[in-house]
């Protein structure tokens, strides 16, 4: 329900952004930035993906564990997402995610909210509450006691 809401906010924020430029600079110039931002974020993209899967190669060859390859990967392809999408917001949020310092930042914050939810979930796992079903969940197994009869032996065919 959260990323419907962010998805109509973000949405509304960007058609106001390219109906207030269009007010001000007028069509061509509008149209203009767009493309000048999906081709200098097009550049980015390749470039820096080159260099995330040179490192990711890299740290396989040294049988290193390529994790913030593999985050950089994914923050690249939601900013080559976020600068196809026409506007001047995500294509700015794509840019930042394109810039090696701030996607590090990002990365770093997305793996520590992870880490929380795990060691949280790990704490009510470990205290009997099960998250989904929001209560205690008591563990047991399952004996089946009935004689087997010929009433209720499985019928080979």
């Amino acid at each position: 329900m959260r990323v419907l809401a962010v998805l109509l906010i973000g949405l509304a924020v960007e058609v106001t952004a390219l109906v207030a430029a269009f007010g001000a600079w007028g069509l061509l110039p509008t149209l203009g930035l767009l493309i000048l931002g999906g081709v200098v974020g097009s550049v980015l993209m390749r470039r820096e993906g080159a260099r995330t899967m040179a490192a990711f190669s890299e740290a396989l060859r040294t049988r290193r564990a390529p994790h913030q390859e593999i985050a950089d990967g994914v923050l690249i392809a939601a900013a080559g997402f976020l600068i196809v999408v026409p506007g001047f917001i995500s294509d700015v949020v794509g840019l930042f995610l394109l810039f090696p310092p701030t996607r590090r930042l990002v990365s770093k914050r997305i793996a520590r909210r992870a880490e929380e939810r795990e060691r949280a979930m790990t704490l009510n796992l470990r205290y009997g509450q099960h998250p989904m079903a929001g209560g205690v969940v008591v563990d047991g197994d399952v004996v089946d006691v009935r004689p087997e009869t010929p009433t209720n032996r499985p019928e080979l065919t």
